[in-house]
């Protein structure tokens, strides 16, 4: 939904928003729900494809990537990324509980950054993106875009078909960067498919056309989430669910917000001083992130200092 000057209309992206932060809640118990499943079937000595808890947490993953997928299409991919922070915090607090993970005073902190960071780039957010077929056709053809994919997809091959099989059991990076780049093509081909359908079910002679490529956007985007579908239930396998979900948020938001720029041009609506506090929020959200996987191995203790000023 647009205005008459062609950008998203306030109704419409606080709508976004609104969904946005209702699947980032629903996808923040997937990864935490998934690993119980796992670590029940692991117990039991069965596959985790058999147990209900795991499936319970597929579902969640469902329906959040559906909550995801309408958000994209209301609401600028700069913004609706970003508030998957808020998972983020749920899935920490929900692994607490859950999981039995211990979520300390550098937690809570992380949770509390994170929802200041969220509330700022919400704030500051862009509203100028891509509202046509035809302008999403010319800047698919942007010859920096497909450049920028096609080394994407030499890296994803040379992670998937190399590196993963060598190092991803002993290397959390390995799993997060082939989930996270392929970002690069779930976000964009998600918004693609809400602004090619009108077009591809319709009339005209440009409905074939139009049809060709929400078919294309269509195939991309499913082959992507299975795929990382698989990757992530890989590295659930192998580490810390909030460990993983952390780090994957930090790269997953920065290879999409960077492939945003490239393609739907959001930031080019941008004034420098909201330029500077998307960035400030980002990095807050990102800091929230990093302290809340640090907190998983911290040892706090406030009465150390105390102790040794009594010994000195």
């Amino acid at each position: 939904m647009a205005d008459d000057s062609g950008m998203p209309s306030f109704s419409s992206q606080n709508t976004g928003i609104v969904i946005a932060v209702i699947s980032s809640f629903i996808n923040g118990s997937t990864f935490v729900l998934q690993k119980k499943g796992i670590l029940r079937s692991r117990d039991r000595g069965g596959t985790y494809l058999t147990d209900v808890v795991w499936w319970s947490g597929t579902l969640c993953m469902i329906i959040g990537q559906i909550g995801n997928f309408v958000a994209y299409n209301v609401a600028p991919a700069v913004i609706v990324t970003p508030l998957g922070a808020l998972g983020v915090l749920f899935g920490a607090v929900l692994a607490c509980w859950i999981l039995e993970e211990h979520l300390n005073i550098l937690g809570k902190l992380g949770c509390i950054l994170c929802c200041c960071g969220s509330v700022m780039l919400i704030i500051h957010a862009p509203k100028a993106e891509a509202t046509s077929r035809l302008e999403l056709e010319d800047r698919l053809s942007d010859p920096v875009f497909v450049i920028y994919l096609l080394l994407v997809v030499l890296l994803l091959i040379a992670l998937i078909v190399w590196i993963a099989p060598a190092h991803g059991t002993s290397n959390i990076m390995v799993y997060v960067a082939i989930c996270s780049l392929l970002g690069n093509f779930t976000v964009p081909c998600s918004k693609g498919l809400g602004l090619v359908a009108p077009d591809a079910f319709g009339e005209g002679p440009s409905s074939v056309r139009a049809l060709t490529l929400f078919l294309g956007l269509l195939g991309t985007l499913a082959v992507s989430i299975l795929i990382q579908f698989f990757f992530i239930n890989k590295a659930l396998e192998c580490f810390s669910s909030n460990m993983f979900e952390a780090i994957y948020y930090v790269a997953f938001t920065s290879t999409v917000i960077f492939a945003s720029a490239l393609l739907f041009k959001e930031w080019t609506a941008l004034t420098i001083t909201d330029s500077l506090a998307m960035l400030c929020g980002l990095t807050t959200v990102c800091v929230g992130v990093v302290l809340l996987h640090i907190s998983q191995d911290a040892l706090i203790n406030w009465k150390k200092k105390e102790a040794r000023e009594k010994m000195d």
